[in-house]
């Protein structure tokens, strides 16, 4: 008699448990950033300061919040030499950059929809480290100087991309962000009588696999 009470149950909490299934999602992607980068000025002109437009790699946890809202924390590294430019000469040194955001991402589209595009907003930090040799004479010194060392500053996080369901627990992501920072001195260490123009603008197209569960 109280075998039935008890698969009633056992279905009830699988039915549950399927549910819940598909709320998390957990992913990696790949891709290849482009930078915007800021301007250095002085007395004799001006230059070009930030980084080489390189490859994108991270990876995405995220939790379906409601039928239209996502929230995700995403971590996105980023190779890209430090770089001072001005007419067709640079100079540069190895360098990279980690983005850890939260975001948030509006679903125009139910979650059982097959093709979900969304826009996305979020905040977080961004760590550039320097890794490469400095120099002893540094072309461009007027404006500023490479330094090996590292700078965490803050990151705001703007962008959108589609989701698409290959199967129940699959998704193939095409996302764009773009990541604004403040410009690290502390790795350009600008001269005296120079002064920085603009934040870093970093363009990250990604194509990426997630598994729900």
């Amino acid at each position: 008699m109280r075998a039935i009470p008890f698969f009633s149950v056992a279905v009830t909490l699988a039915a549950a448990s399927s549910c819940l299934a598909q709320d998390w999602e957990l992913g990696a992607a790949g891709g290849f950033g482009f930078y915007r980068n800021a301007t250095i000025s002085n007395a004799s002109g001006s230059a070009g300061a930030g980084f080489d437009n390189r490859f994108a790699a991270g990876a995405v946890i995220g939790q379906d919040l409601y039928q239209h809202l996502t929230g995700e924390l995403r971590y996105t590294f980023r190779d890209g030499d430090l770089r001072l430019s001005q007419g067709g000469q640079k100079v540069n040194m190895d360098g990279d950059s980690h983005a850890i955001h939260y975001d948030m991402l509006v679903h125009l589209l139910p979650k059982e929809s097959r093709i979900r595009p969304y826009a996305a907003a979020g905040a977080g930090i961004k760590f550039f480290r320097a890794t490469g040799k400095e120099y002893t004479s540094q072309p461009f010194a007027g404006f500023a100087h490479l330094t090996k060392t590292n700078e965490a500053k803050p990151l705001v996080s703007v962008g959108g991309g589609i989701k698409y369901a290959v199967n129940r627990s699959t998704v193939i992501r095409v996302d764009f962000r773009d990541y604004l920072s403040p410009f690290p001195e502390k790795l350009f260490v600008v001269a005296h009588g120079a002064k920085v123009h603009g934040w870093l603008n970093d363009f990250v197209p990604l194509l990426g696999v997630s598994f729900t569960f």
